[in-house]
């Protein structure tokens, strides 16, 4: 294939891409779905979008689109999943790209505050509340995992927040772990402990108060809100107590 080849293949995937995007805007479903498995990534993800747009995507195909071999497809499934509470996203969250595990964190954090609130407006029969506890701690685990041990940061950061927003006790220790990690990580994990309390906790906030990176001890200012001044002040005694000695 030569360079003209190329760019008239490229305009063509542009020109699709534009016109799937126009079809879920304008209500054309059966052209929406006709390129739903075109042989380009980028196409297949904006028939995902599009119909996600037109209220026509089912979660069968979010769960089959999980398995696509283009990993911006998958991640666009994680994306548009957070909206789609009985779409499993555990297997993502074990995906050989970490831009997806990325992605699929954030949006198991969605999709469990989202079951939460739902469940607090209706008391689902007890074989579903047994499911919903399993896959929430599936999650759970997955992401403490992830937040402790992976090797992209970003991945850890965006596990960490995932934890932060479900707020569940058990995943603390995963949290706390956050605050000794990067910088960003450890912002994020300042902000999740707003999800907590008990000693573990205030000794991390106040720690993180003297954090040399100025953006976690902003956050743990936002945090402690009015305790942060009197918290920093007790700080402030205990050194010059020490230097007085």
């Amino acid at each position: 294939m030569n360079d003209r080849d190329a760019l008239s293949d490229g305009d063509e995937v542009e020109r699709l891409h534009i016109a799937v995007v126009v079809a879920g805007h304008s209500g054309d479903v059966d052209f929406v779905l006709a390129h739903l498995h075109h042989p380009q990534g980028r196409i297949r993800a904006s028939a995902l979008n599009a119909l996600e747009r037109l209220r026509r995507l089912d979660d069968s195909v979010l769960t089959a689109s999980a398995l696509d071999p283009d990993p911006a497809v998958r991640r666009r499934v994680a994306e548009i999943a957070s909206r789609h509470t009985t779409v499993d996203l555990v297997p993502l969250l074990g995906d050989a790209d970490p831009l997806v595990i990325e992605m699929a964190a954030w949006a198991c954090g969605e999709q469990l505050q989202a079951r939460d609130d739902s469940e607090t407006e209706e008391s689902p029969p007890a074989a579903e509340v047994d499911v919903e506890r399993d896959v929430r701690e599936r999650v759970i685990d997955r992401l403490m995992a992830l937040a402790r041990d992976h090797e992209d940061a970003l991945v850890r950061e965006s596990a960490v927040a995932a934890l932060g927003a479900i707020g569940d006790e058990r995943s603390l220790s995963a949290v706390l772990s956050g605050c000794a990690d990067k910088p960003a990580i450890r912002r994020r994990a300042v902000l999740a402990l707003a999800q907590f309390s008990g000693s573990d906790v205030d000794a991390a906030l106040l720690r993180a108060l003297e954090d040399r990176d100025w953006q976690v001890r902003q956050a743990a200012e936002d945090v402690l809100g009015p305790e942060a001044t009197s918290a920093r002040g007790t700080l402030d005694d205990e050194e010059n107590s020490e230097e007085n000695e």
